[in-house]
């Protein structure tokens, strides 16, 4: 299975993502793509490990998730644009390359039998930026949200807290 939760910046998706898994699973797996990029940052990402508690199995992966063995697992990744980001920066202006790493990446992942909660940032619904670094990383991002809503079973878009399921196939 693989359920995208997705939404603004700070509109509860990790919550959401997280109380879904502990509802699913006793021994669950916390994927996490940050690079620590500043102290303000390392700060929110410490928040964020204190607030899920020790009962998760957190494993940091900044690029090569599909380097882990899910098999079998309940895997909570979080998140998707901060993962992006990395190949983003990583690649320079090569765009093509960041998406097809990217793709690729992600279908090696998928192919593993686990389920996979996926959290990522909903860019579009905000405007156009009128930064060039920005505006390219957004259309990045919607091509890969729209590539795993396509391979998704179950699509949840958060407001302001509240999930809204819209695509289930299950």
């Amino acid at each position: 299975m693989i359920h995208l939760i997705t939404g603004g910046q700070r509109s509860g998706k990790s919550k959401i993502a997280e109380d879904f898994v502990l509802s699913k699973t006793e021994n669950p797996i916390y994927l996490a793509t940050s690079r620590v990029w500043d102290e303000n940052h390392a700060k929110r990402i410490e928040a964020h490990k204190k607030r899920r508690g020790n009962q998760w199995c957190n494993i940091e992966e900044e690029k090569f998730l599909s380097n882990h063995d899910f098999s079998g697992k309940m895997v909570l990744l979080d998140c998707i644009t901060l993962w992006l980001n990395n190949f983003f920066f990583d690649n320079g202006d090569n765009d093509e390359l960041t998406l097809k790493q990217c793709i690729d990446e992600l279908d090696k992942l998928f192919s593993q039998n686990c389920d996979l909660i996926i959290v990522s940032n909903e860019l579009g619904m905000g405007g156009s930026p009128e930064n060039k670094l920005a505006y390219r990383f957004n259309d990045l991002q919607g091509s890969i949200n729209q590539y795993i809503a396509k391979k998704a079973d179950l699509v949840t878009l958060v407001i302001s807290g509240i999930p809204v399921n819209i695509k289930n196939t299950l």
